[in-house]
């Protein structure tokens, strides 16, 4: 069985996709950007990724919350980021964020992502 989970305390999908799935208590989160919740979001942040990484972990905490899991239940993240030059301040928040909990992670240079954003991130957590 296969549950997709839908929260107002995110941003709306932008897409034919969903803010997860859970299946056998893992949870898949779709890559999040720094968008406001809820429906037509607008970006936050700026050219600040830090900011963007803060606006996108807040959007995944409640996805995974609506889940029934936490960032502390995460086992696997993928960053994507318009810049390697943003990965120290990225990675700044990201370590406040997760504290001393270290999921796997890979991090990834792209041409572009959706909205104009800097930062995006995805998730696998069980619950």
């Amino acid at each position: 069985m296969i549950e997709q989970v839908a929260t107002l305390h995110a941003p709306a999908a932008i897409g034919p996709y969903s803010q997860a799935l859970v299946s056998h208590n893992l949870v898949f989160c779709s890559g999040q950007v720094a968008l406001e919740p809820g429906e037509g979001g607008q970006l936050q942040g700026g050219s600040d990724v830090a900011e963007q990484t803060r606006r996108v972990l807040d959007n995944l905490a409640a996805v995974l919350r609506a889940a029934g899991s936490s960032l502390h239940q995460v086992v696997k993240t993928t960053v994507y980021l318009t810049d390697m030059a943003h990965f120290v301040a990225m990675n700044q928040v990201y370590a406040e964020r997760f504290g001393n909990h270290r999921p796997a992670r890979a991090t990834v240079a792209v041409a572009g992502l959706p909205k104009g954003a800097l930062v995006e991130i995805d998730a696998v957590a069980v619950r």
